[in-house]
């Protein structure tokens, strides 16, 4: 048993020895070769050519769930979006999905751009959603949910039936109905040579340094209305203490001389403006409240006294209350129907977390 333990641990060493010689030729003492499963979790990118798309299917019918569920919240229960986010559906016509090329882009009186307008290829939204939605929990959606919203959105579009069901088999067949397939070009001069097939035309502008008479650098600085300043919390508090960047303390009035607007952002803020944290907010429930208000992304929907996706931190004190253990709940597994029909969805905190915050809204969401 010894002499069988010895050549097997004599064996084992020199698998080991082995290895890190192969390894150590590449990049001597640096890390490992990723192993195959480890390649398999980040390799997940889906091509126009669909190489990379994973076997699987998902119908219409399923997709309307799953949106209904996951994604009308944030984008609209047909894909129109709220006051967030661009829509993602519309502007596109039997017409376009016939000849390849959305007639509305080329208008200029058109309102805006959608993202079925733009897209021009069927895997760029099956790999985005795959990767990227919910944008809460992104990667949570199984390979059938992602087919189903995938034939969802197409369906919304016109380009699908009610009744397809979207499947690897047959999602090159869907490619040439998208309504911009041929809209993408490579005709517009950003890169000057022929590698891209442009002709080696001249690239878009070309600049002489002529080091005199030099224009005096603008200040650059980005601004808000006052009664938007604090929609997303304090700024000072979020941002780091290091970098010439600093965040305006928004719990204060902006500065004068901006016309209606108050600076928020600027590249040359006032001396120790991240050392200005609200008065109102230091210390106490508030504070720890902002925190987590900051942290789950819930100003992202919620402003302080305005109302956004969802109603402001004002009105839902004053509707509720003394009902923390209400708010808890509904803060934990969300809900709709209380303040309109854009559902709210349950939130990946800690009972304790929610808590602080269902009692801040009881008590009138002060700061």
């Amino acid at each position: 048993m010894s002499r069988f333990l010895d050549v097997a641990l004599a064996t084992a060493l020199l698998a080991a020895a082995l290895v890190a010689q192969a390894q150590s030729a590449r990049y001597p003492g640096i890390g490992r070769d990723a192993t195959p499963k480890e390649v398999a979790a980040w390799d997940i990118d889906v091509r126009p050519d669909f190489k990379g798309l994973p076997a699987g299917a998902g119908s219409v019918a399923r997709g309307q769930e799953v949106w209904e569920a996951k994604c009308a919240h944030c984008h609209g229960i047909f894909g129109e979006s709220g006051e967030v986010f661009n829509p993602l559906i519309g502007g596109t016509t039997a017409e376009d999905i016939r000849t390849g090329r959305v007639a509305n882009l080329r208008r200029t009186d058109y309102p805006g751009r959608t993202t079925l307008m733009k897209v021009p290829t069927v895997s760029t939204l099956w790999d985005y959603i795959n990767r990227a939605m919910p944008w809460n929990v992104p990667k949570s959606l199984s390979t059938e949910e992602v087919y189903a919203v995938t034939a969802f959105m197409l369906n919304l579009g016109g380009i699908v039936s009610d009744n397809f069901v979207l499947s690897d088999q047959n999602i090159a067949d869907v490619q040439q109905r998208m309504p911009n397939r041929h809209g993408m070009t490579l005709d517009h001069a950003l890169w000057p040579g022929k590698e891209f097939g442009n002709g080696g035309r001249k690239p878009d502008t070309k600049n002489v340094a002529c080091m005199k008479d030099c224009v005096t650098p603008a200040k650059v600085s980005s601004y808000l209305p006052d009664y938007a300043r604090d929609a997303h919390g304090n700024l000072a508090d979020q941002n780091r203490l290091v970098g010439p960047q600093r965040g305006a303390d928004t719990t204060k009035p902006g500065p004068k001389g901006m016309g209606s607007a108050a600076a928020v952002v600027s590249a040359a803020p006032p001396a120790k403006a991240e050392a200005r944290p609200s008065a109102k907010a230091e210390g106490g429930v508030a504070k720890a409240v902002q925190a987590l208000l900051s942290k789950y992304s819930c100003t992202a929907c919620h402003a302080m006294d305005k109302k956004m996706v969802g109603p402001s931190f004002k009105d839902i004190a004053s509707k509720h209350a003394g009902k923390a253990d209400y708010l808890a709940d509904k803060i934990r597994n969300g809900g709709s129907g209380v303040w309109g029909p854009i559902p709210m969805p349950s939130q990946a905190l800690s009972e304790a977390q929610a808590r602080t915050i269902a009692v801040w809204l009881a008590s009138g969401a002060d700061r």
